[in-house]
């Protein structure tokens, strides 16, 4: 039927990507099946990167996924070498101190062991 929306089985919106593709002065009309087949490839792509992150994560003989895991399978896979930079900026980010020179992560786990305890 021609009125008809599809649905679509897909894990991100095509709506929001669609948006995002049309903020770049760049892009023309998209067409209807490009959000639904960029949403499909992100989330192969995310598929694969977290895969591969948790595979190195467990290697390590930990239970939680972190940055350096992340950083060392970014720069151990050739096919996620595009995100070196992003992963450079996000590994400075996170090392930031705050005033007391301290890291707040270890501060925000241990405040939530004080709050399950109660």
């Amino acid at each position: 039927m021609p009125g008809q929306k599809r649905r679509y089985n897909v894990r991100f919106p095509p709506r929001r990507i669609k948006k995002i593709m049309q903020k770049d002065t760049e892009v023309g009309r998209i067409a209807m099946a490009v959000p639904v087949i960029i949403s499909r490839a992100l989330e192969m792509f995310l598929k694969s990167l977290l895969t591969k992150t948790c595979l190195i994560t467990q290697s390590k003989l930990s239970a939680v996924v972190s940055v350096a895991h992340m950083k060392q399978c970014i720069e151990s896979e050739k096919l996620f070498h595009f995100l070196r930079d992003s992963v450079d900026r996000a590994s400075t980010t996170a090392a930031q101190k705050d005033g007391r020179g301290l890291s707040m992560w270890p501060l925000y786990r241990w405040s939530l062991t004080l709050h399950s305890e109660l």
